[in-house]
């Protein structure tokens, strides 16, 4: 068996945890230590050898999804991640994923999204395998029991039992409460987005009902061109499984949420005895059926409230009533039109070397970040035309090249970059190098960067 992870989505429901450059699949909820992506992977060794693991995601995400893995401990092959270059939704996705992986012959296929909770990751591996001899004559999704009349799921309607599944009569798109009622009532099941196909008939239905992809792969000799060939974002669901007559449904009980909203985020996590999400920073008084979430060290106190979320980051804060989540939407879509770099950036940024944080700012004036650059990692060698850096070094020994000079630079010792200078930053430790960075000019964002030499491939 092989495995196609979906790792492109930004997550816009979860603003302000989730944004644009660190979306949701690679947040650490509560604490956890792995992350949503990595549980994903994680639960993908159970059903096949790492080698046959694929990830499909953008280049924005192509490094963070590296340093995933290597964080779990695995040696992972670049080969492996299909980076899709421009979103066209989930059938060219997943579609590219196949056409790789039946270069090498053809194989059951399950696709996995990597921003979806499965408490259960055994017992569905157990119930892959347990499906596989449907996949001969049908494309499998899995279908999830509902506990209540959601409204932000499609519905499935099962037909003829076949197997350990049924044929499915009819998708049915996201309803309004009652229809939701009348669905449960007759029994449907919910649509968890999660497939299992040969990918021989897999191929042999997109070439009926999706041409437009099947000939752009046929016709390309790379991604990068099947994907220009795209005129059309298409989903798998509207572009093959509700036209396909070769569909079945398989119930899954396994835990599943797709952490598709706060809402959904609320019903997973371990609460109090007052059915409040929070951490022991914050003091929640007379407060009932509340999720909290803070920044470390920032204290958030409510006094006889119910029923809300509290985002709190340290550049945005979220106030929702519970049950109105899903529409944190419209606000990223505000702010996109204002572009506000709120719905892209953390104050905390992701980088294949490692990460760094905003900690104060003064627009057009100065920005003050913590940078920490992993052992062995180093920065592109670059320049900016509109602001110098001052780097102090925190912690570990970094070595800075300006121009042609290369220098040692200490804990408690500093440096000065003017702008216009070619230069480099390099952790040649065997622990992670912490510097202060003070930026100072008349322009401070991120693309005021011209890179001379980059390990990571970058432009």
């Amino acid at each position: 068996m092989k495995v196609i992870i979906l790792a492109g989505g930004s997550g816009t429901r979860l603003w302000p945890l989730s944004r644009d450059r660190y979306p949701k699949q690679f947040i650490k909820l509560q604490g956890k230590e792995e992350s949503l992506f990595q549980e994903t992977f994680i639960r993908s060794l159970l059903l096949a050898d790492i080698d046959d693991i694929f990830v499909v995601t953008n280049e924005k995400y192509k490094f963070l999804v590296m340093g995933e893995v290597e964080e779990l401990g695995y040696d992972y092959k670049e080969n492996n991640i299909l980076v899709e270059p421009e979103a066209k939704n989930t059938l060219p996705a997943i579609y590219a994923g196949v056409h790789e992986i039946t270069k090498k012959g053809h194989d059951s296929v399950l696709v996995f999204p990597s921003d979806h909770k499965i408490a259960e990751g055994s017992r569905f591996a157990g119930l892959s395998w347990a499906s596989e001899e449907l996949t001969k004559d049908y494309l499998i999704t899995f279908g999830i029991k509902p506990d209540g009349p959601n409204t932000g799921y499609g519905y499935i309607s099962p037909g003829e039992a076949k197997g350990n599944g049924y044929v499915v009569k009819e998708f049915k798109e996201k309803p309004n409460y009652d229809t939701a009622v009348e669905y449960i009532k007759k029994g449907y099941y919910w649509n968890s987005g999660i497939f299992l196909f040969d990918s021989k008939l897999f191929t042999e239905e997109v070439k009926i009902y999706a041409s437009e992809v099947f000939d752009a792969f046929e016709s390309s000799s790379d991604l990068e061109g099947a994907f220009s060939k795209i005129q059309t974002k298409i989903s798998i669901d509207c572009g093959i499984m509700e036209k396909s007559s070769r569909v079945a449904v398989v119930p899954a009980e396994i835990g599943w949420n797709d952490l598709g909203s706060f809402d959904s985020l609320y019903e997973v996590l371990e609460k109090n005895s007052s059915n409040n999400i929070t951490n022991q920073n914050n003091i929640l008084l007379d407060t009932t059926n509340t999720f909290v979430h803070s920044q470390v060290g920032k204290l958030v106190a409510t006094v006889n409230v119910d029923d809300l979320i509290i985002i709190d980051n340290r550049d945005a804060l979220l106030i929702c009533k519970k049950g109105e989540s899903q529409k944190v939407k419209e606000i990223v879509d505000i702010l996109k039109e204002q572009q506000d770099s709120r719905t892209e950036y953390h104050v905390q940024d992701y980088r294949p070397w490692g990460h760094y944080k905003v900690l104060e700012e003064e627009k057009d004036s100065f920005k003050i970040k913590r940078i920490t650059v992993n052992q062995g990692k180093r920065v592109s060698y670059q320049l900016h035309h509109h602001r110098s850096e001052h780097w102090i070094v925190v912690k570990g020994m970094a070595k800075v090249t300006i121009d042609d000079d290369v220098k040692f630079v200490r804990p408690g010792e500093s440096i000065f970059v003017k702008a216009g200078q070619k230069h480099r930053l390099e952790n040649p430790g065997k622990f992670p190098l912490k510097i202060i960075e003070v930026q100072m000019g008349d322009y401070l964002e991120e693309d005021d960067i011209i890179r001379f030499d980059d390990d990571y491939g970058r432009e």
